[in-house]
């Protein structure tokens, strides 16, 4: 199931719901499709959907999905990170009057550069073909900066004051 998730601002994002839908009429996606659509307008024809998920119905849909589409909302991204999902990113753009900025390009860049996330980058038309390479794509596994934060307090505690030996 692909599981698309456009978060909880008060922002639409339209065009993407539109352009799952022209593909699934289409045939050019076959999987069963699902999405938290928030404030959009745009009511899906082609797939299932819900206005909001709370946070129990959203981990539950994320851990069943085989792929998730996103917005670059930070939480959204980490939260499939974790059950080790892989997503594909397609930022807002305040010229279609998704958000007030383009920094979600910013964000949809930067966990690109570290292979956590493929970025559909501003260009809607190259999102079937992400979709086909993301079951390939070697993601880097996602480490939590709370982990690596314990670790390194563990390590200092470890080295310093002889604990654990």
């Amino acid at each position: 199931m692909i599981f698309i998730s456009l978060g909880t601002q008060k922002f639409q994002f339209n065009r993407l719901l539109k352009y799952i839908d022209e593909k699934i009429k289409c045939q050019e996606i076959s999987e069963e499709v699902f999405a938290q659509i928030g404030y959009s307008t745009y009511i899906p024809q082609n797939y299932e959907y819900k206005d909001f998920l709370d946070k129990n119905e959203f981990e539950s849909i994320i851990e069943k999905s085989d792929l998730l589409i996103t917005h670059a909302g930070v939480g959204t991204i980490i939260a499939a990170m974790k059950y080790e999902k892989p997503i594909v990113v397609v930022p807002r753009l305040s010229k279609f009057e998704e958000h007030v900025d383009d920094h979600q390009l910013q964000i949809a860049e930067a966990f690109s550069s570290k292979n956590l996330i493929i970025s559909n980058g501003e260009k809607i038309e190259d999102l079937i073909d992400n979709i086909n390479k993301a079951p390939q794509f070697k993601f880097e596994k996602y480490i939590s900066s709370n982990i690596r934060i314990q670790s390194i307090i563990d390590d200092f505690i470890k080295s310093n004051f002889n604990v654990g030996e």
